[in-house]
């Protein structure tokens, strides 16, 4: 079942329904060709020993049939070591449903229904529910009744999964067996009630299956969404780097989060750059939309990009919403999908701006504390200015746009200029948490600084701004706050200083070569080079830690 025409050799003996294309061992260019042409055009290319969506290609005229695959063999034989493919009619405005089967070393197999997993991009999962929309009943057992002889006509045991390509009219096809618990096993978790990791265990301690096919049922309706880091703006691009901040929604009977990483933890370019899963029930397919999203609103992660916001949108696009579903959904729905940046509202503007000022007052008053005078009016931030205002200006900047907040001093609190008017402004911040009385309305956001990029979640509400402030960087040179850090992933092509040096503010210690240019990271203050942390030709990952520096 690993080799895809092995498996469809063995499913087409046992009468299992396939996709119309060529599945044998021969892959000489001539006789590929001459296959696809008989299949017909739009033909899919997949590699044999593939799997998510590496090493396939989508091929819509003969002209452009050879160098999709010499792409696909490429991308296979580096992926799974095999460079062998199969041709498939691509059909089209398919759907991909899949059967949860189970088998026993007693001879018994059961079926735990299906899981619509329609919604890709790249060829790869984005969203999973179950039961599938508009299944029918007298569907559902044609395809798990086909499942259930798929696997037993291998003599399988323990947990798989049946995958089919679907046409509108219901008409189904096998594609592939995955010989495992697949990472979307949790939706048919949540409406069946069983555990199958506990089906696994006992299974293979040699027991007989816990239930009959008669006793599993469907209760309600799950959704499971995959938190990646990548950049859906980007085609989908993995993203790499630290997560800074990491805040999920609270697990609770009808939300799960399945997931291995915390704040600190770094995405790599080696792994599969998924964060976390996140699954929700409800009792019927609207409130389990609902309810994921109220938890995608919940869930927050600062420090790489991340596809939470595209998962909002796409859960409750009008597609997504009347089940209008296919593989080409986000294809199709990219209008909706990807509309144009909204500008931060001023009340997105007036937290990042209090924050930083709090932060700001902070800062100064540790500052303060640790000098020789801790009552010098120079530790002051009340935005003194000679014969003028007192005031302050803030500068952000989101994408290609740059807003200024000019914030006025005054006895009770603030007075901010926004974009769309002039505001009275107090408030306070605790954990990140920053809760402000707005011209008397109450607004709160949590605000994550991750360098001089404050990430501002309100709900669904998200927004990068990067920080501009002169002022600022003198207090982050002196304070601890600034730029020993990777800014990028890439390899150190030359280490400047030697480990007990001390430097003056400004001195250069290292160079980092990354999207082919060389950024130099420079001392942020005086101070004393403790231990340098990678060597000369090294890779280093977004936001690593290059050198353990103490300021004087």
């Amino acid at each position: 079942m690993a080799s895809k025409s092995a498996a469809k050799k063995l499913m087409e003996k046992a009468g299992v329904p396939l996709v119309p294309g060529y599945h044998g061992d021969k892959q000489d260019l001539a006789f590929l060709q001459r296959e696809a042409d008989h299949i017909g055009y739009p033909l899919l290319i997949k590699a044999s020993a593939g799997g998510g969506g590496k090493g396939m290609r989508i091929v819509t005229e003969r002209d452009a049939f050879a160098e999709a695959l010499a792409s696909c063999k490429r991308e296979a034989a580096a992926s799974f070591g095999d460079d062998r493919v199969l041709l498939e009619r691509y059909l089209r405005r398919p759907r991909h449903i899949e059967i949860q089967v189970f088998a026993d070393t007693h001879g018994d197999c059961v079926h735990l229904f299906e899981r619509d997993c329609s919604v890709q991009r790249r060829h790869q999962k984005v969203l999973e529910e179950a039961p599938a929309p508009g299944m029918t009943s007298e569907r559902r057992s044609a395809m798990g009744l086909t499942a259930v002889a798929a696997a037993q006509a291998i003599g399988y045991v323990g947990a798989g999964t049946v995958e089919f390509i679907a046409d509108q009219s219901g008409t189904f096809h096998f594609m592939e067996m995955n010989t495992r618990l697949q990472v979307e096993h949790p939706v048919t978790e949540m409406i069946t009630g069983q555990d199958l990791v506990e089906w696994q265990l006992r299974v293979s301690a040699g027991e007989p299956l816990p239930l009959r096919q008669s006793a599993l049922t469907i209760d309600g309706h799950a959704l499971e969404a995959r938190i990646y880091a990548e950049d859906p703006e980007r085609d989908f691009l993995p993203a790499i780097g630290t997560i800074a901040h990491l805040a999920t929604p609270a697990e609770r009977p009808h939300v799960r989060i399945d997931t291995g990483v915390r704040a600190g933890d770094a995405i790599t370019p080696y792994y599969d750059p998924m964060i976390a899963k996140l699954i929700v029930w409800g009792p019927d397919r609207s409130a389990t939309l609902a309810r994921m999203r109220a938890a995608l609103a919940e869930f927050q992660v600062a420090g790489l990009t991340t596809n939470v916001e595209f998962l909002a949108r796409l859960v409750g696009s009008r597609a997504f919403v009347e089940a209008d579903l296919d593989t080409g959904l986000i294809e199709r729905s990219r209008a909706e999908l990807f509309p144009p940046l909204e500008p931060a509202s001023d009340e997105v503007l007036a937290l990042a701006a209090l924050s930083e000022l709090l932060r700001f007052q902070e800062e100064a008053r540790r500052h303060a504390v640790a000098s020789g005078d801790p009552h010098s009016p120079w530790g002051d931030c009340d935005g003194w200015r000679l014969n003028e205002d007192n005031h302050h200006v803030l500068v952000f900047r989101e994408g290609e746009r740059e807003t200024a907040v000019t914030v006025h001093y005054r006895r009770d609190g603030y007075e901010f200029e926004l974009p769309q008017g002039r505001y009275t402004l107090s408030g306070e911040q605790r954990d990140g948490s920053v809760r402000a009385c707005l011209d008397g309305r109450a607004v709160a956001a949590r605000v994550v600084r991750v360098g001089r990029t404050l990430a501002v979640f309100r709900g669904t509400d998200r927004h990068m701004l990067g920080l501009h402030d002169a002022s600022l960087d003198e207090l982050d040179a002196d304070t601890g706050g600034g730029g020993l850090t990777a800014p990028m992933p890439g390899k150190i092509i030359a280490v400047l200083v030697e480990a007990g040096a001390r430097v003056e503010r400004g001195a250069p210690l290292l160079i980092l070569e990354a999207m082919k240019m060389e950024h130099t990271i420079k001392a942020p203050s005086a101070g004393t080079v403790r231990e340098i942390l990678y060597r000369e030709g090294e890779q280093v990952v977004e936001g690593a830690e290059l050198l353990a520096f103490e300021r004087s």
